[in-house]
């Protein structure tokens, strides 16, 4: 297991008995433990996790993701920006049939961060191509800032998105995740406290003073 995790790439380790649902209210408990399951692998299934930075998307994409590797199936983690250009190379060196199923014989491949940076048409049609070959054979967990709506955008191709879109959503289960950034959370949390602390310490230098004598 240590080591098929090792071979995933996973940027971080999380799980989801590590997820503040109570922070995401929005999210159901009872349907990511069901994802935990990993019954979407075996049924050749998607998980879309879509929505602003900071919700918690990639913690619930690499928390599959390794309980995926602790049962003993292949996966892979990757930036989808490092994917375009890995891609993007293998056209040009003549070897994008060879990657293509190398990424399609995965059980599950964890695409983070799709729409972060400008997606070029070759690079649409890329995925696209990827996307279609891992189709019903694979399952893929996706996520991105962007709703379907902006796609067209990212991809500079209306046609190619809907394509994808397609592909992706025929067997998925889609989560829109519209809550706060954990990562704001964090940094008021730290805020605070570092108030506190300095109320704390003018209090205290206060009340230290020695006092004039009568």
């Amino acid at each position: 297991m240590k080591t098929k995790i090792a071979k995933a790439r996973f940027p971080f380790i999380k799980t989801l008995e590590g997820f503040d649902f109570n922070f995401q209210p929005g999210l159901n408990q009872k349907e990511m433990s069901r994802l935990g399951s990993l019954e979407f692998i075996e049924n050749k299934e998607n998980v879309l996790f879509l929505g602003p930075p900071g919700v918690g998307k990639t913690h619930l994409a690499v928390a599959l993701g390794i309980k995926a590797c602790m049962a003993k199936y292949r996966v892979a983690f990757i930036l989808a920006q490092k994917l375009l250009e890995e891609l993007t190379l293998s056209l040009k060196e003549g070897n994008l049939t060879a990657r293509l199923l190398g990424y399609s014989r995965l059980d599950l491949l964890v695409i983070d961060e799709l729409g972060y940076m400008p997606v070029n048409k070759e690079q649409a049609n890329l995925l696209f191509q990827l996307i279609s070959l891992c189709y019903e054979r694979g399952s893929i967990i996706l996520t991105s800032n962007y709703n379907f709506d902006d796609w067209g955008v990212i991809f500079s191709d209306q046609v190619v998105a809907a394509a994808i879109i397609d592909r992706l959503v025929h067997h998925a289960r889609l989560f829109y995740i519209n809550g706060a950034s954990f990562r704001l959370k964090g940094k008021l949390k730290e805020n605070r406290g570092s108030a506190e602390k300095r109320q704390a310490d003018t209090k205290g230098g206060i009340g230290g003073q020695d006092q004039p004598g009568g």
